[in-house]
């Protein structure tokens, strides 16, 4: 019997998926629940199991290829019936004994026998890990000499063509355009045609609230959090947007209408190794500096260790960008379209500033805001920026309690 294994839906209004990475190969025998093959989608990145035992007879797709719901994945040979077919997946096929299932190339799989060569004039064959590394290198598979059984081209011999082809010139690596990569420009094109930006900065004096946070790092530290100074700007932000709801908001694509939330969800922009994720901080009205700390941690984490659930990356209502730990002195953030706020928080370093009429050093940032033109002007965007300057330089004014520091 021959299982085929689809690509099932893996959220609302997902339409396609990306293969990432194969976990298996053909050839491979699987067990039931064995993961197959990362798949990532524009809503979330998961490996995929697989739902029988057998052996795996096709593999259908090379990796960064973008695939619809629905599509064939791997093809398993199994000894007994599958199991019952879930929803949006294909029912169980059985091949006529004289028909093994052909692998992808075309070229019938037998593990019994050894790799035939091919056939003179033939597509050259490479291994998917060959295939990626010269296209990564701007290399043409059929020129490159195969050590493989059958004259089959390994990642070690586009190595070492790459090497030969040094001394005759510099090489241009090229980077295909998938992935989180891919799902960050899509939206990146999306905000800029579908939204009307612009930026207002104001600079802010933090040498208050860095005081503050010396002073309250050491009982955080005691309950096992680390008090950054983003927990703070998420405070602020909570009470300045009480002042001014209508930044807490997502516009309607379709009717163009302004939805305003109550509840405060803030997108925090994380950088990982795939890159750019914002994970979502729910009803952070709700909570105080501490919760906000070990929410921050917690989201933080499970995005540089790739475990983002579907549910951690939905419903923003404001994002939250914060590279002055890389080193920005200012920025410009694009808007997390269908939100119409963006907050760009910047480098704090010890800069001159006059106070009652002397030159003193301070801790000094940019605060840079992204808005809709569409929904918000200018006059109420620099009103909303200068509030929470406000609360920023004078952090004493929050109403919140550390009562729960020393408590915790």
């Amino acid at each position: 019997m021959t299982y085929e294994f689809r690509l099932a839906d893996l959220g609302e209004g997902v339409a396609e998926g990306e293969i990432v990475r194969w976990l298996v190969r053909a050839g491979d025998t699987v067990r039931s629940d064995q993961p197959l093959v990362e798949v990532m989608t524009d809503k979330v990145t998961a490996e995929l199991p697989s739902p029988v035992s057998g052996l795996v007879v096709r593999l259908c797709g090379e990796e960064g290829k973008v695939v619809p719901v629905g599509s064939v994945l791997v093809e398993i040979l199994t000894e007994a019936s599958a199991p019952a077919t879930p929803a949006g997946t294909a029912p169980v096929t059985e091949l006529p004994p004289s028909a093994p299932a052909a692998p992808a190339s075309g070229v019938v799989f037998n593990p019994e026998l050894p790799e035939a060569p091919p056939p003179t004039g033939s597509r050259r064959r490479a291994t998917p890990a060959a295939r990626r590394r010269a296209r990564e290198l701007d290399l043409e598979v059929p020129s490159i000499d195969g050590s493989g059984p059958g004259g089959r081209i390994r990642e070690s011999d586009v190595l070492a063509a790459a090497e030969s082809y040094t001394a005759a010139g510099p090489l241009v690596e090229r980077v295909p355009l998938r992935g989180m990569r891919r799902v960050i420009a899509e939206r990146l094109m999306d905000a800029q045609r579908n939204t009307a930006p612009y930026t207002l900065v104001d600079e802010v004096d933090f040498t208050e609230l860095v005081g503050l946070r010396e002073r309250v790092q050491p009982l955080a530290e005691k309950s096992g959090t680390r008090m950054t100074f983003l927990p703070f700007v998420l405070a602020a932000l909570g009470m300045t947007l009480r002042r001014f709801p209508r930044f807490n908001a997502r516009h309607d694509p379709e009717s163009g209408d302004l939805l305003v939330y109550q509840q405060q969800h803030f997108a925090i922009a994380v950088h990982t190794e795939e890159g750019l994720v914002v994970p979502v901080i729910r009803n952070a009205e709700t909570r105080n500096l501490m919760e906000l700390a070990r929410e921050v941690e917690r989201v933080a984490a499970l995005a540089r260790n790739g475990r983002l659930a579907h549910e951690d990356l939905e419903g923003g209502t404001f994002s939250v960008s914060s590279v002055g730990s890389a080193g920005s002195l200012h920025g410009t953030p694009v808007l997390n379209s269908p939100q119409v706020a963006v907050l760009g928080i910047h480098r704090i370093a010890v800069r001159p500033a006059v106070r009652d009429g002397q030159v003193v050093p301070r801790r000094m940032a940019h605060l840079s805001l992204t808005l809709d033109h569409r929904y918000i002007d200018g006059f109420e965007g620099a009103q909303f920026l200068d509030s929470l300057r406000q609360l920023l330089e004078d952090p004493a004014v929050m109403l919140f309690s550390f009562s729960e520091l020393r408590e915790s």
